[in-house]
């Protein structure tokens, strides 16, 4: 169910930017954009089509919000790689967009792909009331801004040069806002959209974001890299403390099954109707890439 659904769900959205890009200037930021938001899986955007069902709305209510929160995805992937922050070569195994183009193009696609998003969620296509509209953008707002995703990297940064290793505590906090809150928006927008209270898809995306960030850090030490399709063994070669360093290799991959637990019970009031959603908690700590 949750593999063709994902499957599923990844070609409605490759499909959706081509008929959004196309439908721009043929420039090489454009051919830019194309190629940083093709490949992926797509998780982002099942969270947010497969919570929607949840609440009776229909692929075709939900596409242009997963469509923005892939858009804001793929821009934070880009600068993630750029020299001045993670300087990584590969992504999803193929040169990152700085690689195969230069640094400018990178910027720029980076920015667009952000305006898109917002660009997005505020159209009508996305929903018929601007309240709802208006809800949406500011929530990506908070995600991905100086509150969500870009304090996260900042913080990532800082770990670099901090003069003690980051505590569990702090580690935590790091990756609820860099990693965490772009999951959380996902999984809490089917609800938004669907105007009830995502209180409760919120418990589960938390614990989603967390275990979906101590898999990471497991694939960086045990991980294939060909299967990554990125560079991996660079958390460990800058010294830096992640779950795997704090908790032990073991350690880590049970506290993420307790999380994988977590995010399932938070689905209970939910049936048989979530059946997907809980497979992707299972699928984020068995993925290999």
């Amino acid at each position: 169910m949750f593999a063709s659904r994902l499957a599923d769900v990844a070609g409605q959205i490759d499909r959706n930017f081509e008929t959004i890009l196309s439908a721009g200037p043929d420039s090489l930021v454009t051919e830019a954009m194309r190629y940083a938001v093709g490949g992926g899986k797509h998780l982002r955007a099942f969270l947010v089509m497969e919570t929607a069902r949840l609440y009776g709305l229909s692929d075709e209510q939900s596409i242009t919000a997963a469509t923005a929160i892939e858009a804001m995805h793929s821009y934070s992937l880009i600068h993630d790689d750029l020299p001045c922050m993670d300087d990584d070569s590969l992504r999803r195994g193929q040169p990152t967009v700085h690689v195969k183009w230069d640094e400018a193009t990178a910027v720029l696609a980076g920015d667009a792909l952000q305006a898109l998003s917002f660009g997005l969620v505020s159209s009508a296509a996305c929903h018929p009331d601007a309240t709802v509209r208006s809800d949406l953008a500011a929530t990506l707002a908070g995600a991905g801004g100086w509150t969500g995703m870009v304090l996260g990297q900042a913080q990532d940064i800082a770990a670099e040069t901090a003069s003690a290793p980051f505590t569990l505590e702090q580690i935590i906090e790091m990756q609820g806002n860099k990693t965490g809150a772009l999951i959380e928006w996902s999984a809490t927008a089917g609800a938004r959209l669907a105007q009830v209270d995502p209180t409760q898809m919120r418990v589960y995306s938390k614990a989603l974001g967390l275990a979906f960030q101590i898999a990471d850090d497991i694939l960086d030490v045990e991980g294939d890299a060909e299967k990554a399709g990125k560079t991996l063994g660079k958390d460990a070669d800058a010294g830096k403390a992640t779950f795997v360093s704090l908790l032990g290799l073991q350690g880590a991959k049970d506290r993420a099954k307790v999380l994988i637990a977590d995010a399932e019970a938070a689905l209970d009031g939910y049936g048989a109707q979530a059946d997907a959603l809980r497979q992707a908690a299972r699928f984020v700590i068995s993925r290999e890439m």
